[in-house]
């Protein structure tokens, strides 16, 4: 029987915390670039300001996935679907 090296559980929340923190800030940076390219689109065409919110909300929400989709398909400290990251 092979022998199962596990990482202590410091090592588990630290990695939870680093992975957490990197999601984050991928999730605000999106809403906000969204948000502010929504508002850039609406104001000339006279569009309501909730509509370039509503554009950012659903953006975040797509990073948020994308997100966790990374994290699911593996065990790293990073947000990011690129390999090596």
């Amino acid at each position: 029987m092979a022998d199962l090296h596990l990482p202590g559980a410091e090592t588990v929340v630290k990695t939870a915390s680093t992975y957490a923190r990197d999601l984050l800030e991928r999730v605000l940076s999106t809403f906000l670039q969204s948000f502010i390219g929504g508002i850039v689109v609406t104001q000339p065409l006279d569009a309501s300001m909730w509509w370039a919110a509503l554009v950012g909300g659903v953006s975040a929400a797509g990073a948020l996935l994308k997100g966790l989709a990374a994290r699911i398909r593996a065990v790293t400290n990073s947000a990011s679907l690129a390999k090596g990251v």
